[in-house]
C-alpha cells in the first residue's frame, strides 16, 4: 500500500496481514455462530453446544439473555433455553455484540470510543425497527447494524488515544473523516472493515454492509440489509448517537421520510421520541 501521509515513508503492510498481526483475535465462537445460524439446517442443539464450548462466552450470553431488555418472568437458565426464548437470529446479534465488546477490551474505558460503540448499538436497534414490513429479518438487521462500523472499532484498538482524538476534533459529514483515517493508518474504516470481515470469514451481507454504510441512500423500494443499515447509521447520527461529536448529520425529518416502513414515522415522528427508546434499549441491554 502506498504511503499517504506525505511524511512517513515506511512501507505499509497490506491491510489483511497488518491487521492480523496487530489486532486482537476475533472470537472464533462468534464467527462460527454467525456461520451456523446462516445455515438453514442448523439445529438449536448444535448452536447450544457451540456456545457452551467457550465458558466465558456462554456466561456472557446468559447474562445478556437475562438482561432487562430480553428477560421474561422466569430467568434463562441455560443456553438451549436462551435459544428457544430469543430465537437464533436474535441470539446472533447478542453474540456479535459480545464479540465486539471483547474486541475493544479495556479501550471501552475511553469515553469517545465508548460513544462510538453506542453509535453501533443505536444503529442496530434502529435497523431492527426499520426492518419491520420490509421482509428483512429483524434479527439480521440488528446484527448487521451492530457490526457495520467494525472497521472503525478496529482502528480504535490499533491507536486508541490517537483515533479517539481524531474522533473528538473532526468536524464534517460522516464520510469526511475517511481521508484523515487513510492519512493516519494507510486505510479508512470501510476498507478495514472489509478486510476484517474477509479474514473472519463472515457471510457476504456483512461485507456489503461495512463497505457501503456511507454510500448514497436508497431511492426506491428494493431494500437490502445494506440499504437498511445505511439509513440506520445516518439516523443514529441524527438523533444523538453520532460516530463523532462534530458529525454533520442529515435532518431527522428527511431521514424518517426516506424510511421503508411508513409506520416508523408514525411511531417516532420526532428525533427525541426515537432517541429516548433507543437509549432505553441500550441501558437495558447494558453491553458496554
Amino acid at each position: 500500500m502506498s504511503d499517504t501521509t506525505g511524511n512517513d515513508n515506511t512501507e505499509k503492510l497490506p491491510i489483511a496481514s497488518w491487521s492480523c498481526v496487530r489486532l486482537p483475535p476475533f472470537s472464533p465462537v462468534a464467527a462460527k455462530i454467525v456461520e451456523l445460524i446462516d445455515d438453514e439446517d442448523a439445529s438449536a442443539d448444535e448452536l447450544s453446544k457451540l456456545i457452551s464450548s467457550d465458558q466465558a462466552f456462554a456466561s456472557a450470553v446468559l447474562t445478556l439473555a437475562n438482561s432487562a431488555l430480553y428477560a421474561h418472568r422466569f430467568p434463562v437458565t441455560d443456553i438451549l433455553h436462551a435459544i428457544h426464548r430469543l430465537g437464533m437470529k436474535n441470539l446472533q446479534g447478542l453474540c456479535m455484540s459480545i464479540a465486539m465488546v471483547k474486541l475493544l477490551g479495556t479501550h471501552l474505558r475511553i469515553l469517545r470510543i465508548q460513544n462510538l460503540w453506542l453509535h453501533n448499538l443505536a444503529c442496530g436497534f434502529i435497523a431492527e425497527k426499520l426492518a419491520a414490513g420490509t421482509g428483512i429479518d429483524h434479527g439480521s438487521a440488528f446484527t448487521c447494524g451492530v457490526v457495520h462500523d467494525v472497521g472503525r472499532l478496529a482502528l480504535c484498538v490499533l491507536q486508541p488515544d490517537k483515533y479517539a482524538h481524531l474522533l473528538e476534533t473532526h468536524r464534517g459529514s460522516p464520510a469526511s473523516i475517511m481521508p484523515l483515517e487513510k492519512k493516519m493508518f494507510g486505510f479508512d474504516h470501510c476498507e478495514t472493515g472489509h478486510e476484517l470481515v474477509l479474514s473472519w470469514m463472515l457471510p457476504g451481507p456483512f461485507d456489503r454492509v461495512v463497505q457501503t454504510h456511507h454510500g448514497p441512500p436508497r431511492n426506491d423500494d428494493l431494500w437490502s440489509l445494506a440499504d437498511l443499515v445505511n439509513l440506520s447509521c445516518r439516523m443514529a447520527d441524527s438523533i444523538g448517537f453520532a460516530a463523532f461529536p462534530g458529525c454533520e448529520a442529515a435532518p431527522y425529518a428527511d431521514l424518517i421520510g426516506a424510511a421503508p416502513n411508513k409506520a416508523v414515522g408514525e411511531l417516532y415522528p420526532d428525533a427525541g421520541s426515537l432517541a429516548s427508546e433507543i437509549q432505553g434499549n441500550i441501558e437495558l441491554m447494558h453491553v458496554y
